[in-house]
């Protein structure tokens, strides 16, 4: 039987975010993948770091906030290691919503079109955010071997079967062997429940990338709607979010909706080419928050449940969780996100048998 420290089930930015932290506290790391890394909802997002966006729920405002301020160190990190630089690639958002938030001022049609040439308000209010954005599949060509170079041991195409617990460890299996672990750490996504008994679902979200030849400068986002350019005349546009399953079939009519939708907002749009179509499945726990913390065992942790924002909550959630795992003072309060909040909760989920 092999070892390891901390043995962590699913390849995505948050599994190996936390194994570059655990890796960092000395820890020998073993990340275990059923497809390959990266390649699922990380690969699918759009990258916005969106702290202050008010659809979000109140509850994760401080982890936002906790996390953002560890992305400076999480892509110099990244960079060290690798040398290659994740850019970002948008720095501001103007945000349209049917109401103001507390203490945000509304800007004039005159700084709305000087931002955003052609816009089209309609009836929203809209105000200017200070947040960045970056392309996912940047990180993702990154922090695999960010990780591997950190030491982690990354075992794509191993599927985690079961796992059970032994005085001192948790045993790992999986077809090419069985591992034990000091402490198992579930980032399994949308497939998680397969493995934990948690309310966690699948939401699909429908994709469009587009290359326009208007410039824009800033991510356009209002309620069930964004625009997230690139820098290089492609954008991304979303999104759907769908009671769908395991289904990540691309519907014609859904991403033309799409497109309509987001020339409303902003006309260029008719004119551009599309580029690419995907879905992705988000993991989304029933309150839409994460669920981080101890399983019902000692030594069994939680990673998961980021539903829209993974790819912003990243460094903030690996970091709690390295907090937790070593005993650390902790830089945010977990208690929002503890998995006891779900007690009694039976998970109903149809899943597939391995992860």
């Amino acid at each position: 039987m092999k070892h390891a420290d901390a043995a962590i089930a699913g390849a995505g930015i948050i599994g190996l975010a936390t194994a570059l932290e655990l890796a960092a506290a000395g820890l020998r790391v073993t990340v275990f993948e059923r497809g390959q890394a990266m390649r699922e909802s990380s690969w699918a997002a759009a990258g916005m770091l969106a702290a202050a966006d008010p659809e979000n729920p109140t509850p994760l405002r401080p982890l936002s906030r906790f996390s953002i301020g560890l992305y400076p160190e999480f892509l110099a990190n990244i960079e060290r290691l690798t040398g290659k630089q994740v850019p970002l690639r948008t720095r501001q958002t103007l945000q349209g919503a049917h109401a103001l938030p507390p203490g945000v001022s509304q800007i004039s049609a005159e700084t709305i079109q000087s931002i955003a040439p052609g816009i089209q308000p309609g009836g929203l209010k809209f105000f200017l955010l200070d947040e960045h954005s970056l392309d996912p599949r940047d990180i993702a060509r990154a922090l695999p071997d960010a990780a591997k170079a950190a030491g982690v041991t990354l075992l794509e195409e191993t599927a985690v079967t079961a796992i059970s617990d032994h005085v001192d460890s948790v045993a790992v299996q999986t077809p090419g062997g069985a591992w034990a672990a000091g402490n198992f750490i579930n980032a399994c996504g949308a497939w998680a429940a397969a493995l934990a008994d948690v309310p966690i679902n699948p939401r699909k979200g429908q994709m469009l990338l587009v290359h326009s030849s208007e410039p824009l400068n800033v991510t356009l986002r209002i309620p069930q709607l964004y625009l997230v350019p690139r820098g290089d005349g492609r954008i991304v546009i979303g999104a759907t979010v769908e009671n769908a399953g395991y289904d990540k079939e691309v519907c014609p009519s859904i991403i033309s909706a799409l497109r309509n939708a987001a020339a409303e907002l902003w006309p260029p749009v008719r004119e551009a080419r599309v580029l690419d179509t995907w879905a992705g499945l988000r993991p989304a726990a029933t309150d839409s928050l994460p669920i981080l913390g101890m399983d019902e065992a000692p030594r069994r942790w939680l990673a998961l449940g980021h539903f829209r924002n993974g790819i912003m909550l990243a460094p903030g959630s690996a970091r709690l969780l390295r907090q937790m795992i070593l005993n650390e003072p902790r830089g945010v309060d977990a208690a929002p996100f503890s998995p006891e909040r779900f007690a009694g909760m039976m998970n109903d989920n149809p899943c597939p048998a391995a992860i």
